[in-house]
């Protein structure tokens, strides 16, 4: 689990294709705290570390599965991409954002931006089957970031990024047209499928 409170932004250093894809990230964790096996959001998708870096040279490994790769943004990454990175959540840890699985639901677009005084506007496009799960004052993951929905008209919705957030996150290299990774929020999920009378 993770709380969508970035915590680093990382550098895809090389990308291997076979199976699966192969991604080579330069962190700045120290390697010896990462555990073979540990669950490391990139971007919002949880992955699985499978190898790590020396104390001199701060990097991890990840393997992504085609599946993965098809319902993500993570087919357009390229060697020297910058990525948001956020660790597993431990007991005892801070929770800042909101509970975040890693689990994508789909991708977003960017389809709007502009500047509102010191904070940046973005609207975003959801995938249709996603949109009833996006209500305003709820949260969402977008690329691995937890951000607060400001409003809402069918498919299409807008957060507002203040200053800090595009300093410490990718979000300052946001642009009109970007795929980003969109996980709903858990709650949001429940709370839906409890009005149409589903059982969770």
């Amino acid at each position: 689990m993770f709380t969508g409170i970035i915590t680093d932004i990382g550098t895809v250093r090389t990308l291997m294709k076979g199976g699966d894809l192969t991604a080579r990230i330069a962190t700045a964790y120290a390697p010896a705290s990462i555990d073979i096996g540990a669950s490391i959001a990139c971007n919002g998708v949880c992955l699985t570390v499978t190898d790590r870096g020396g104390d001199a040279d701060g990097w991890f490994e990840v393997t992504i599965s085609a599946e993965t790769v098809s319902k993500t943004n993570i087919g357009g990454w390229t060697e020297g991409a910058r990525i948001n990175l956020e660790r597993a959540l431990k007991v005892g840890d801070e929770l800042g954002g909101h509970i975040v699985s890693g689990h994508v639901d789909g991708v977003a677009q960017i389809i709007a931006l502009r500047e509102e005084g010191d904070s940046t506007r973005l609207t975003f496009r959801a995938p249709d089957a996603l949109a009833r799960f996006i209500a305003p004052k709820g949260s969402v993951a977008l690329n691995g970031t937890s951000l607060t929905v400001n409003e809402v008209a069918g498919a299409e919705f807008g957060v507002n990024l203040i200053p800090h957030t595009r300093q410490v996150t990718t979000w300052g290299q946001a642009g009109v047209g970007d795929s980003v990774n969109l996980e709903i929020d858990t709650l949001a999920r429940y709370v839906a499928r409890l009005a149409q009378g589903d059982t969770p």
